[in-house]
């Protein structure tokens, strides 16, 4: 007695359609998680900005006008680097932006412009603002 043990081509088609209905339903979900974790990044970058910007001001008695002076500055009291590596860009490949002084009494204030790069928009688009 011989036994075929093999698929035949209708079930192997069901199992292709399953796995096409279950990467539908879980791919979008999957990518919506990208972008706020990209948000995430950037809120703890501009958290590491935060200590080295206050680092300065202590040894230095008033905030950078950019971050590149926190790597290096002629600044009397200088005594950094403040941040050891190059600046990073924020998660979408642009440069945070620095404002000193920052808006509604804060000393300063660190922006990501989110994905778009521009100021204001929703979603992955949308600004991210520490306030120091």
């Amino acid at each position: 007695m011989k036994v075929n043990s093999g698929f035949t081509l209708v079930e192997l088609l069901i199992v292709i359609v399953i796995i096409g209905l279950l990467g539908s339903l879980v791919a979008p979900e999957m990518f919506s998680k990208i972008g706020s974790s990209k948000q995430s990044t950037a809120k703890a970058q501009m958290q590491m900005f935060e200590t080295s910007l206050d680092t300065f001001y202590l040894d230095v008695g008033d905030y950078p006008s950019n971050l590149e002076e926190l790597r290096n500055s002629s600044k009397p009291g200088w005594d950094g680097p403040y941040i050891r590596k190059e600046i990073p860009l924020d998660p979408w490949g642009n440069e945070y932006q620095l404002q000193v002084p920052g808006g509604e009494g804060s000393p300063y204030a660190i922006k990501s412009f989110g994905k778009d790069g521009r100021e204001g928009g929703d979603g992955e688009n949308q600004d991210i603002v520490v306030s120091g």
